[in-house]
């Protein structure tokens, strides 16, 4: 499962999502303002609260809206 953390105003975050939507990837989205198990989710693993942290597998991430490294880690091949 994809996961999205992200905040309530954040156009990165708006991006991320448009993208997967895009893409046809279905995603959970944690807002880490309103949810503190999500915040340190995401605090465990990129070692900040940096938004968005979109991850497909719980190890590897991406920050922001980097597409080349969102692709790698959901598999997509350019």
């Amino acid at each position: 499962m994809v996961k999205v953390y992200s905040i309530t105003v954040c156009p990165w975050c708006v991006k991320v999502k448009k993208y997967l939507k895009y893409r046809g990837i279905p995603y959970e989205e944690y807002n880490i303002e309103k949810d503190e198990v999500a915040r340190e989710e995401c605090r465990r693993l990129s070692g900040d609260t940096i938004v968005p942290v979109t991850t497909a597998d719980g190890k590897e991430f991406a920050v922001s809206y980097d597409r080349t490294k969102l692709d790698k880690i959901l598999g997509i091949a350019k």
